[in-house]
């Protein structure tokens, strides 16, 4: 019979595991060179120009709901679900064709594919959690050039790591075929938005969404580490999380309420594993916050069958992870 309690909150879990990464010696997230990524530039410079340009031109009422909608969908279920927790943490385990719709959800974010997404995020973290790392890791630029490096660059250190998300999704050829695709994914969703709703659900179910998704995932992850209190402290690590401001009433309200669960708790879900679907629920749902990427995790996993951690939950979540609230920086 299964434990009542999730082996990530009752027994201690290293704090730097990375599932992709192969390190050697020589292993430095200090030293690179960041360059021009010249077909992410302009996809995400492309997807933004429509966005600002079109937007406008073919807004409708329709349109923004497709936009909204398509948003939930694919962030939720396919960005938080499928490509964080399940590819990048392996926190869950579901069947093999819900996965592959999941991790498909997750590519058609318009980010990149989950290769991609699974070495940008572990190369991330694994540096955020060394006690040195390169400023393009660190968000220590300035807001312009910050937003430039993320959306427009790519780095190349002089000793990374080698990265291998192993046999269950590298030799995984529908992974690879997205993977190689990933952009053009967005095709299909562009010909059926056309033929339900013309060029006003194209335009915002694809360009506006697209931009929208990419460019708030920067800004989110830039506040996420630059600024705010620290409700969660993990020793050891460059580069901290803070939670983010985002309720008129709390000004540093927890941002899983409204957006992904990881940038509620940067270092608590990121920086400490939580290696279940229920720990992870209790985690989002600490101290009055909800995600809808945690009720997307509770409907994947039966097991999670409450959003609120219990009493006896929350003195686990105390033992496992060090509490200690900060001044926010301003």
């Amino acid at each position: 019979m299964d434990s009542p309690h999730p082996p990530a909150l009752s027994k201690p879990a290293d704090p730097y595991k990375i599932n992709s990464l192969v390190f050697d010696d020589r292993c430095d997230p200090s030293a690179g060179t960041v360059h021009w990524d010249t077909v992410r530039s302009i996809w995400n410079g492309g997807m933004l120009a429509a966005a600002l340009v079109l937007g406008p031109l073919y807004f409708a009422w329709s349109a923004l709901g497709v936009f909204l909608a398509l948003c939930l969908v694919t962030l939720c279920c396919g960005h938080s679900v499928g490509f964080h927790r399940r590819l990048i943490h392996r926190s869950f385990k579901c069947p093999k064709w819900l996965e592959r719709i999941l991790i498909y959800l997750g590519t058609v974010v318009g980010m990149g594919g989950p290769f991609w997404t699974v070495r940008t995020h572990d190369m991330r973290d694994w540096a955020q959690r060394s006690p040195n790392c390169h400023p393009f890791f660190a968000h220590k630029k300035g807001f312009w050039q910050d937003a430039w490096w993320y959306l427009h660059c790519r780095i190349a250190l002089d000793h990374p790591p080698r990265v291998d998300p192993g046999p269950e999704f590298r030799d995984d050829r529908f992974y690879q075929w997205l993977n190689r695709t990933a952009m053009w994914q967005q095709v299909p969703i562009a010909l059926v938005l056309f033929a339900l709703g013309g060029l006003p659900w194209v335009v915002w179910g694809v360009c506006v969404r697209v931009a929208a998704c990419t460019t708030m995932h920067w800004y989110i992850s830039r506040l996420a580490h630059t600024r705010g209190p620290q409700s969660w402290m993990v020793d050891g690590v460059g580069i901290m999380g803070y939670d983010v401001p985002l309720s008129p009433s709390r000004p540093w309200a927890k941002a899983g309420t409204i957006t992904i669960m990881r940038f509620r708790l940067p270092r608590g879900t990121d920086c400490f594993p939580v290696n279940s679907i229920r720990a992870s629920a209790s985690f989002a749902s600490w101290n009055g916050s909800a995600s809808p990427g945690t009720c997307g995790r509770r409907k994947t996993c039966r097991r999670a069958r409450a959003c609120a951690p219990s009493s006896r939950r929350k003195a686990e979540i105390d033992t496992a992870v060090r509490q200690r609230p900060r001044q926010a920086r301003r």
